[in-house]
């Protein structure tokens, strides 16, 4: 099926890495299904409906672990497709497609904020906070403690093999906050000098286990050894609504050309290379979930997914559900 441009070149974008991270990528599925909206062609609504149904689906192939992306699909495209079936004629859907895009858009800048002013009242003045990979809730959130005038420093892992940590120690560096970046393995080794650890989500599983950026999980691991707080940020659209009826979340595993060159493999044929993006860290390993709706522990995370599948009912969530794992 044939997209709008634009549509095509966020999808391939969001695939290359070259827009990443959960919120950027919801937030760049979303304006891409308003651009489809309209750019759209189309003189009847089934046409409409198809065309937005294939980018929709083009979107959903891109990444598989960031659940931010199809809960952005889905918060757009439930709308639509239940005005599709009230019989809502072509303008009409066109104009739903627009104004839910930019109002999940209005959510993730809103839900940013809220999650900023919660978690830093859990940062007290003369704090060392480790992070780990490039969180937009986490930098959100340190930008704020130092904006109301507390003293932090922060150690920021560089997050290979990709470097997003460089990303992180740079707008913090920006915001005037002092960083020391370490490679990734020296994680253990600086724990005993950290005061609290803070991390994003890519997802949320309904158990309370957070999907981030590989290496997360041993930071968590050691930080529980040294007794340190565990602060995930996830906005409730990182949260899985299909791991409570018993989907498990997808850990993608990217291209071995990012850990070595292929130069390297064709001379060594014996070496091969294992390049998991994410890993899953257990609840038993994090403290607090700060969110927008509040600061919940992990096990309360099944919470958020019913209040987030009430708003629209159990069973149209749920038959929306299956047409995302249909995708």
């Amino acid at each position: 099926m044939k997209f709008s441009v634009k549509l095509e070149e966020i999808a391939k974008a969001i695939e290359e890495m070259r827009i990443r991270g959960a919120t950027p990528i919801a937030r760049a599925a979303a304006e891409a299904l308003i651009i489809e909206a309209e750019e759209s062609r189309a003189s009847t609504p089934d046409e409409f409906i198809k065309e937005m149904d294939g980018a929709a689906r083009r979107l959903l192939s891109t990444r598989p672990t960031a659940v931010s992306l199809p809960n952005a699909v889905r918060f757009i495209m439930f709308r639509v497709l239940s005005a599709y079936r009230r019989g809502a004629g072509l303008e009409d859907l066109r104009k739903i497609s627009i104004e839910a895009g930019r109002e999940f858009l209005r959510r993730v800048d809103e839900a940013k904020k809220v999650i900023a002013k919660i978690g830093s009242k859990r940062i007290v003045d003369g704090d060392i906070i480790l992070t780990h990979c490039n969180s937009s809730a986490v930098i959100a959130i340190l930008t704020e403690a130092k904006r109301q005038g507390k003293d932090i420093k922060v150690i920021a892992t560089e997050t290979r093999p990709k470097f997003q940590g460089r990303l992180t120690a740079m707008q913090l560096a920006e915001a005037g906050i002092p960083v020391t970046l370490i490679v990734d393995s020296a994680a253990r080794f600086f724990m005993k000098k950290v005061d609290k650890v803070f991390v994003g989500a890519d997802a949320v599983a309904s158990n309370g286990a957070v999907v981030n950026k590989i290496g997360t999980s041993m930071i968590a691991l050691a930080a529980k050894e040294a007794r340190v707080r565990v602060f995930v940020a996830a906005e409730t659209y990182k949260f899985s609504p299909e791991t409570i009826i018993g989907e498990l979340i997808k850990i993608e595993e990217r291209s071995p050309d990012e850990v070595v060159s292929k130069e390297f493999l064709e001379r060594y044929p014996l070496v091969s290379v294992r390049n998991p993006s994410f890993d899953v860290t257990p609840p038993d390993y994090i403290d607090l979930i700060i969110t927008e709706k509040g600061i919940i522990p992990p096990q309360a995370a099944y919470l958020i997914i019913q209040s987030e599948i009430s708003e629209v009912g159990y069973d149209d969530y749920m038959r929306y559900t299956t047409y995302l794992e249909e995708s």
